[in-house]
């Protein structure tokens, strides 16, 4: 799929997008989070992959949330749900300012942000831990992984060698944590003794991102450099494979959600988009945009959206 940045359906926004996010979880996965200048709006999605009724997507806007400043990371909470009474909406917003905001609503009037302050420079990664939603991982420039509970209180720092870039919690290893370092480490440490399990050498840097397969715990993907590759963390603390991405330089990495093989980067130059399959070579999609800033995954649909310019483009991946 070439083509000059036209995706298959927009969300028009009132501003440039800084980030976006869909709900990870199966209760809340139509839910879109998506971060503008100091606010943070929620969106329902429904796709006609999963609605007949549906023509190709319609959304919902849900509420918007305002902030103190421009939110750099986001994650929702397993605690969200809108199915329940009374309906509870949580996630977290990671700031320019530092702080982690922990935003909760019942949808109604009752809306309330709570301040994480801990970090002394820009956070670049914020998660929830995905079972019980009782803790927040974040890290950052500090060259600190903070673990949070939900009051705002830092149960945990992991000292760093290099700033934070990407944290994360796999859904099926929930007493350990992966940080992604800019000096091209990959971190695993047990939140048991927090001492570090595992490191992952990219042999090259900046790493820019990094993510755990969701459908295989042993599966670690990264982009550093040039390139992205992939780990199997009961081989080798070396990439198994590894495939150049842009030329300039990536920025962003995902693995898909929903299908065990796809795989998105967001680099350089311009603003090039890319899903690979970790399978072949074959490019899904190969495109630019102006303006793209956020990756996120679809947790049932091969779908993907990116923050753009005053809209968020959403892509429906031919996976076959």
């Amino acid at each position: 799929m070439d083509n000059p940045g036209y995706s298959q359906y927009t969300i028009p926004t009132s501003d440039v997008v800084q980030c976006v996010e869909f709900s990870p979880f199966p209760w809340s996965a139509k839910l879109l989070a998506v971060a503008t200048g100091n606010r943070v709006t929620a969106f329902s999605c429904v796709f006609q992959e999963e609605d007949e009724e549906v023509n190709g997507f319609e959304y919902t806007h849900i509420r918007e949330f305002k902030l103190d400043c421009k939110s750099s990371a986001l994650a929702w909470s397993p605690e969200t749900s809108l199915s329940t009474i009374p309906k509870l909406m949580s996630f977290i917003a990671a700031g320019e300012d530092y702080k982690l905001r922990l935003v909760q609503s019942d949808l109604k009037e009752d809306d309330t942000v709570l301040a994480f302050e801990g970090h002394t420079s820009y956070v670049n990664s914020v998660t929830f831990d995905p079972n019980q939603g009782e803790q927040v991982a974040s890290t950052g420039d500090d060259l600190t992984c903070r673990i949070w509970n939900k009051d705002g209180d830092v149960i945990s720092v992991f000292q760093l060698t290099s700033p934070g870039m990407s944290v994360c919690w796999h859904n099926e290893e929930e007493l350990k944590i992966l940080v992604a370092q800019k000096n091209g480490i990959i971190r695993i440490f047990s939140l048991v003794n927090q001492q570090t399990i595992m490191s992952l050498n990219c042999g090259q840097s900046p790493i820019m991102a990094a993510d755990w397969s969701r459908h295989n715990c042993l599966l670690v993907g990264a982009i550093a450099g040039t390139d992205w590759m992939m780990f199997d963390t009961s081989l080798s603390s070396q990439p198994i494979e590894k495939r150049q991405a842009h030329t300039d330089g990536g920025k962003y990495f995902k693995w898909s959600r929903c299908h065990e093989s796809l795989l998105a980067t967001i680099g350089r130059p311009g603003r090039q988009i890319k899903v690979f399959n970790k399978r072949h070579q074959q490019l899904h999609i190969n495109t630019s945009l102006p303006v793209a800033y956020g990756l996120t995954w679809h947790l049932h649909l091969p779908v993907m959206a990116v923050g753009g310019d005053k809209r968020v483009h959403i892509w429906v991946v031919e996976s076959t």
